[in-house]
């Protein structure tokens, strides 16, 4: 089936940000294309072999300055397919927010897009006026904001239902807060750190926030957490037309290319977009078809979705 027209412009977009060597290479290297795909192509072959090389680690200092604040750099890409998500970025404040509108809403005959906004519209609008006043020791919890959000969404009346996931930074320590299957991933040297394991009542189902009290989970029932981060990591956020559609190691592998070839955070996001966006309409095995032979579905590729990505890396202050 042709991509609807929003799509077909990000796309045209994406290629026109990126030049077609690089795109060649980085094609080549995660497997889409073959290698012949180089031949004769000295700019492919100046791209390919940079990435042949394997992305070191960064040397670390013995003692690193532990007081010493960081800030996240960040972009998105979105491709649509019921646009039914929503997210945010603050920079100042160094938070994220990522919402998924649930689809089982739309066969309600509900407008499963206007929880999923309401929620980042909320969370946003909390962001700014904390950060025009004096910022809250210890930075935003993503925890308080997922929760006034919550309050905020459901006491306008907005009907349907959303996943949301929160990340702030604040100094070193990067601080989460999700409901459901949106979620995130860090990256140190081109290898997760850590990632976030998506909620589900049952396969298929995820954990979300609805107006409707009698049939929804609670923030209370959020994954909480933090960890320690370092300037040069990666952080990916993003909803599970992502993490249904790329594997890790894919996940890895890009990541990897990008820090090796210098990729701006909305290089990789619109590399790592475009990928979940050709899973999910090819026959190969994606996490979602594998999890859904696990479960008894007779399951094979991907899982067409709106997919939004927010790539941020994480970088010293004395950059800005």
């Amino acid at each position: 089936m042709e991509a609807p027209p929003q799509i077909r412009q990000t796309l045209s977009e994406i290629s026109s940000r990126t030049p077609a060597a690089l795109r060649i290479a980085v094609g080549i290297r995660l497997g889409s294309l073959p290698p012949s795909a180089a031949a004769g192509r000295e700019d492919v072959a100046s791209y390919a072999a940079s990435l042949a090389r394997q992305l070191q680690p960064r040397a670390r200092r013995s003692n690193p300055p532990t007081g010493a604040a960081l800030r996240m750099s960040a972009a998105s890409c979105y491709l649509p397919e019921h646009d039914e998500d929503a997210h945010f970025f603050h920079a100042v404040a160094g938070v994220i927010g990522v919402a998924d509108g649930v689809g089982g809403c739309r066969l309600e005959g509900l407008d499963a897009a206007a929880f999923s906004r309401g929620l980042m519209a909320s969370a946003l609008s909390e962001v700014v006026a904390s950060s025009s006043a004096a910022p809250p020791p210890g930075g935003i919890c993503p925890y308080a904001l997922l929760e006034k959000a919550y309050q905020q969404t459901t006491a306008s009346g907005t009907p349907a239902a959303s996943t949301a996931v929160i990340v702030s930074l604040a100094g070193r320590t990067l601080r989460w807060a999700y409901v459901g299957d949106s979620g995130f991933a860090v990256f140190r040297d081109g290898r997760i750190l850590h990632r976030s394991q998506p909620q589900q009542c049952y396969f298929n189902c995820p954990f979300q926030l609805s107006s409707d009290s009698d049939d929804s989970n609670k923030v209370s029932d959020a994954a909480v957490g933090e960890i320690a981060v370092e300037e040069g990591d990666v952080v990916v956020v993003a909803s599970d037309g992502l993490f249904d559609n790329v594997f890790d190691a894919m996940l890895e592998k890009i990541v990897q290319s990008g820090q090796a070839l210098s990729f701006t955070p909305k290089n990789m996001a619109d590399i790592i977009a475009s990928q979940a966006y050709a899973a999910a309409r090819r026959t190969q095995d994606t996490p979602f078809s594998v999890a859904a032979r696990e479960h008894g579905r007779n399951k094979t590729g991907g899982k067409k979705d709106d997919t939004t990505v927010v790539v941020a890396f994480i970088e010293s202050r004395d950059m800005a």
